[in-house]
């Protein structure tokens, strides 16, 4: 008996720790370098490499806070890959959200490899680069196939399916010299998804089995308990939502969560209902998961928008973007009246399944308002299974942790306080906390079979975009915006007399943002005397050159607006020797 106690000790302690098989004497390491997505929620972005390859993980986008004035998108910095960019063998795409492909096209116009991914996540970077010029860069495009091993460089890379809130989202499992690696990427663990693929665990607890150097899993919802609730949910709450709209109904939600507009579209054509898409990313969203058979909805349930007013409010069902209360997007245009074709009515319903991005909660309050105000009936929170996460929550984070065992983990994709609760989680599934590092974006960490550590810190940061025209905005443009906004302007121009010294009449001075319109008199007459008593005080050999006179000026008008304002405005002196 005692025998059998010790053998079956014996088993289960390799059952639980089957990293042990690992061989440490192994020479192999390899290096993880996060150049978005921690910190920050999106604009994810990772590069893994070793001795003589390196592969990048996702290129995506972030959005800007309030105080980035004129800036629309924000994408990583592609210095660290300028400096290793004979390593780099490919771009490896984990699925089709902006936060994962959105800054495709940004890298492409300076950086070009091979990119891998599921059919899905390469039609929709095609789409991007059809609008950027880039048609021919599709020549670039791997597709593969899941559960096969793809060899690049010296790594072999599988693509295993998850559950998310998009279609053909995968995890990637990377054989490196160092040993096994698997990436969750962005997932939560859905029993009953809308199309019946559930998530590959066994692929899980098959690589688990072999032994796993390093778990990189996603940290957004790691504070949340339980379980996220499966996207059929979702579907019964658009049945009963459906049933008690009069009118016609329209539906707001992100436009890559395909599994969402098509359980709205299919109730839809269950109650009579034509189907009106709105928005250009929904369109091109829609129209694209339509063409690879995602989308199974026949023609003749579709009509475009000039024909809305032919059919009976209670036969439309009109699918839209704006679900964040993006100001551009078509549910913002019809709530302000500005939509071309649609006018809302008292007896539509405005169903919003979606909940707010961190950060964009008084867009989408400004949005319900204006909902409200125009009359119609607006279905959104009141409704706890309208929306659903994509994100996983504790226990499913624990089970992956559990099916993997990894020897080491990085907590990936989430903001500081999302991946230290993971790592609290994973502790408490028996991974040492030694063997366990929290990142920031630009930290380079190395991973070997017998250790894991930092070993530098890479240059990282954010490109500022202008989405009106695709171009960048440069730091010091956008510095100066912020500078503006809080502290205004003040310009100076003035004549002054190379012969006596003097200013020739009264100095010109307007300023923005500094000093309400009734006092500019005031403030001119403060800068008159000012400069006058400068000038008196001046050595004679600066009279000759306009800028020592400019900077003088500058400095004497910060010194007297900081005194009396408590202000730091840009100050612009324009000086004429006559």
């Amino acid at each position: 008996m005692r025998a059998s106690i010790e053998e079956n000790r014996r088993v289960q302690e390799a059952r639980m720790k089957p990293w042990k098989q690992i061989d440490i004497s192994s020479k192999g390491k390899v290096r993880f370098t996060p150049l978005g997505g921690l910190g920050e929620i999106g604009g994810n972005m990772a590069v893994l490499e070793t001795e003589t390859t390196a592969i990048i993980i996702d290129v995506g986008m972030s959005f800007p806070d309030e105080t980035m004035h004129g800036v629309d998108i924000l994408v990583p910095d592609f210095s660290y890959l300028h400096a290793i960019k004979d390593k780099i063998k490919a771009i490896v795409i984990t699925h089709g959200h902006e936060d994962h492909i959105g800054a495709m096209p940004y890298l492409f116009k300076e950086l070009k490899f091979p990119v891998y991914g599921t059919p899905l996540a390469l039609a929709m970077i095609e789409n991007k680069f059809n609008e950027h010029g880039l048609k021919a860069d599709a020549k670039y495009f791997r597709f593969i196939t899941k559960r096969q091993q793809y060899e690049i460089g010296d790594m072999k890379v599988e693509w295993i399916h998850n559950t998310h809130s998009i279609i053909d989202a995968c995890s990637l499992a990377i054989e490196t010299p160092a040993g096994i690696l698997m990436h969750t990427a962005d997932f939560k663990i859905d029993h009953t998804p809308v199309d019946g693929y559930t998530m590959d665990l066994r692929r899980y607890a098959y690589y688990g089995e072999k032994g796993v150097l390093c778990l990189f899993s996603d940290s957004t919802n790691s504070h949340n308990p339980g379980f996220t609730k499966s996207e059929t949910v979702v579907g019964k709450t658009f049945d009963t939502l459906f049933e008690m709209a009069k009118g016609r109904v329209i539906m707001s939600t992100f436009s890559s969560n395909v599994h969402r507009i098509f359980q709205a579209m299919e109730r839809g054509v269950k109650h009579g209902r034509k189907i009106c898409v709105i928005g250009r990313s929904m369109e091109r969203n829609v129209e694209t998961n339509r063409a690879l058979g995602y989308v199974d909805i026949d023609d003749r349930h579709f009509i475009e928008v000039h024909e809305v007013p032919k059919y009976a409010d209670n036969e439309i069902l009109i699918v839209t973007t704006g679900s964040q209360g993006e100001t551009m997007a078509a549910l913002n245009r019809m709530a302000t009246d500005e939509h071309r074709h649609i006018k809302l009515k008292p007896s539509d319903t405005v169903i919003i399944s979606a909940s707010a991005i961190p950060g964009n909660e008084a867009s989408v309050s400004k949005l319900m308002n204006l909902l409200m105000k125009a009359g119609v009936t607006v279905r959104y929170k009141e409704f706890s299974d309208i929306h659903v996460s994509g994100h996983a929550a504790q226990e499913e984070q624990k089970l992956i942790l559990r099916l993997v065992q990894p020897k080491f983990f990085l907590p990936v994709h989430g903001e500081y306080n999302h991946i230290a609760q993971h790592a609290k989680t994973a502790v408490s599934c028996g991974v040492d906390e030694r063997n366990i590092l929290l990142m920031s974006d630009g930290d380079q960490v190395e991973i070997t079979p017998k250790y894991l550590k930092k070993v530098k810190t890479v240059k990282t940061g954010k490109t500022y975009i202008d989405n009106q025209n695709n171009m960048t905005i440069e730091n010091d443009v956008v510095l100066d915006r912020q500078k503006l906004a809080e502290d205004g302007i003040v310009t100076i121009v003035a004549q002054i007399s190379q012969a006596t010294g003097k200013m020739v009449g009264k100095p010109v001075v307007h300023t923005h943002g500094l000093v309400p319109d009734k006092e500019d008199k005031k403030f001119a007459k403060e800068i008159e005397h000012l400069l006058e008593t400068m000038l008196l005080n001046m050595k004679e050999g600066g009279m000759k050159d306009h800028t020592i006179i400019e900077n003088e000026i500058r400095n004497a008008v910060r010194k007297h607006v900081i005194r009396t304002k408590k202000r730091y405005p840009l100050i612009i002196p324009t000086v004429f020797i006559v």
